[in-house]
């Protein structure tokens, strides 16, 4: 990765949790951040507000990674405010779940275009645009592993999201740029906490011998690891900061 004191990173899904805290840390290690989200721009503001405090430099930039033309505008307007991107953090994604013998063609077309096609089209982005010595990361999931019922769809596009890393690392051979998925186990995210009782994440806690939820800011350290110098060794890489929880 390059020394620029200008060095800049792109993080998709980062208007919270795991994506808002890798944005911060990364801010926090010296990079100019693009917090990208789909939605709501308040979280995404609050996160660059929350960087920008902490003597930082990042903005908020609106785009939805399964459309290929916001895709293609986050990278622009990116590179418009901070230059080519030295680093590339795909978080965005979601997990809606339901069992595959409902046939529910629309719930998975959406997760496989969401958590699927958006990591084809930031990596297109990426492969074109990332400096030489740069990183591009995606996220994968440890569930892989665990084949739980009702995951169907969201196993499928995390399975195809580690195929493109082994892939674009090739690709990008002669380019001394890395390409890693990072795969969390569970994490302690409002999302993750929504909706489950106290002895059900006592139970989930237990699904790993460090008896504990992963935090975000877990998942941002690995990120500043691989993002940095020392992590310059690994790539095509799935890396599974999950404590123990066995794959």
């Amino acid at each position: 990765m390059t020394n620029s004191a200008t060095k800049s990173a792109i993080v998709t899904g980062a208007s919270g949790g795991i994506g808002g805290s890798i944005a911060k840390r990364l801010a926090k290690d010296g990079f100019s951040v693009v917090v990208n989200y789909a939605g709501k721009p308040a979280p995404a503001q609050a996160v660059v507000a929350d960087i920008k405090a902490a003597g930082g430099q990042g903005i908020a930039v609106q785009a939805d990674v399964a459309i290929a033309a916001d895709v293609e505008r986050l990278f622009k307007e990116s590179m418009d405010a901070f230059g080519r991107p030295d680093v590339v953090v795909h978080c965005a994604g979601i997990m809606p779940l339901f069992p595959i013998a409902s046939g529910d063609v629309t719930a998975f077309d959406k997760v496989i275009a969401t958590n699927l096609r958006g990591t084809f089209l930031v990596f297109a982005q990426a492969a074109r645009h990332v400096l030489d010595g740069g990183r591009i990361m995606a996220f994968s999931s440890s569930v892989l592993a665990k084949s739980f019922p009702t995951y169907g769809a969201y196993i499928a596009s995390k399975a195809g999201v580690e195929g493109l890393v082994h892939v674009l690392a090739n690709e990008l051979r002669g380019r001394n740029i890395t390409v890693n998925a990072v795969a969390p186990g569970q994490v302690q995210t409002e999302l993750f906490l929504k909706g489950k009782s106290d002895a059900r994440i006592d139970e989930l806690k237990k699904m790993n011998p460090l008896e504990r939820l992963g935090m975000p800011e877990d998942m941002a350290n690995v990120v500043s690891f691989l993002a940095g110098l020392e992590g310059g060794w690994i790539n095509s890489q799935v890396v599974r900061p999950n404590g123990g929880f066995v794959y």
